[in-house]
């Protein structure tokens, strides 16, 4: 078991990673607290004995699971519960589940009594390696991923791969998107997965503190992306979140594999990426996820990309792409252009 320490401006964190990183995590950070546990109905169906020994005193908050969730009312629900269970500053807000309950658990953190103190414990492989660490929190609103959130820095993550064992298939999938998009912008984990005969469970948790000690010394540097170091994390999102919006179904890790590839062929077109490196990216896409997805009429998805945090408000597309082994560029694209790269590679013409 690992313990990575984040030293940011706002609040500095421990995450720890490994086997037993729960409970250890849970005596030196949990016990003895006074907890409001937030996690979502398959959580608690998975680990309904865990949450009776570990967090039985404490007040749980249980809101329906999925993507489609990730809004304003379970976000007003959760706070609604923490007035009535007469939460304080000094209550820790535990979010115990995936991604989604990490952000809008971590949202409602920042915006009670305008901020209570908050322990991640990610389930899903996706948060492991990615939302549960760096502090950003949000819900999506009016169609639109994350518009609407804060920073917000937990005190402890607690990584444990006890709870990988219980994910489905397109759940590890969806945490390979992450993991594939980090290791086009960190040379080590991209000489792991190339050298990888499988992406088993015991494979994958061998990554999990490879991805957070990357992302931490990203997010510490540029903890409120404002210097521009913390946007190559979006390597792969643009197209992702704007194919989501369009078409949804897919996991988001899936659809940031997608992305990946997606951005792989337009940095190769561009000029900005070489051959040789850009086949090799996307023979990893293409071995964590097998049969690419199709979309029909995909010229229309590319406005979503207007949306995208990373724009300055112009009609251009702002785009974090490989560039070689270990570095990144980004580029900016006027929206035909860009609409139109989509279309070629959907019609396999690039």
């Amino acid at each position: 078991m690992q313990k990575i320490r984040i030293h940011t401006k706002s609040r500095p964190g421990i995450v720890y990673c490994g086997e037993g990183a729960f409970e250890q995590g849970y005596e030196e950070t949990l016990a003895g607290k006074e907890l409001f546990v937030v996690t979502d109905s398959n959580v608690a169906r998975l680990y309904a004995d865990l949450i009776e020994k570990y967090f039985g005193s404490a007040h749980v908050c249980v809101v329906p699971a999925g993507e489609k969730n990730k809004n304003h009312k379970t976000l007003f629900s959760i706070l609604d519960e923490m007035v009535r269970a007469r939460c304080h500053r000094k209550t820790v807000l535990v979010a115990f589940g995936g991604g989604v309950v990490g952000d809008v658990g971590g949202f409602a953190a920042s915006l009670y009594m305008r901020g209570t103190r908050l322990v991640q414990i990610p389930t899903t492989l996706l948060a492991q390696v990615d939302s549960s660490v760096g502090g950003k929190t949000a819900i999506d609103y009016r169609g639109y991923k994350n518009i609407v959130g804060s920073f917000y820095q937990p005190e402890q993550v607690l990584c444990d791969p006890r709870f990988l064992t219980t994910l489905p298939k397109r759940e590890i999938r969806c945490g390979l998107g992450e993991i594939v998009k980090t290791a086009a912008l960190d040379a080590e984990i991209f000489d792991i997965l190339q050298g990888a005969t499988d992406f088993g469970l015991r494979f994958l948790e061998k990554l999990v503190p490879l991805c957070v000690r990357f992302k931490a010394g990203v997010v510490e540097r540029d903890e409120r992306e404002t210097a521009g170091l913390r946007q190559c994390l979006n390597l792969g999102h643009t197209t992702a979140h704007a194919l989501e919006l369009d078409y949804g179904r897919r996991s988001h890790g899936e659809y940031v594999l997608v992305g990946t590839a997606f951005e792989t062929k337009i940095a190769l077109a561009e000029g900005v990426c070489k051959r040789e490196y850009a086949e090799r990216i996307l023979k990893i896409v293409s071995r964590a996820l097998p049969k690419m997805p199709r979309f029909p009429d995909i010229g229309s998805a590319a406005e979503n990309a207007l949306l995208d945090k990373k724009n300055s408000g112009q009609e251009k597309i702002s785009l974090v792409v490989p560039k070689a082994r270990g570095e990144y560029a980004e580029i900016s694209l006027p929206l035909p252009t860009y609409a139109e790269y989509l279309k070629k590679i959907e019609g396999g013409l690039l």
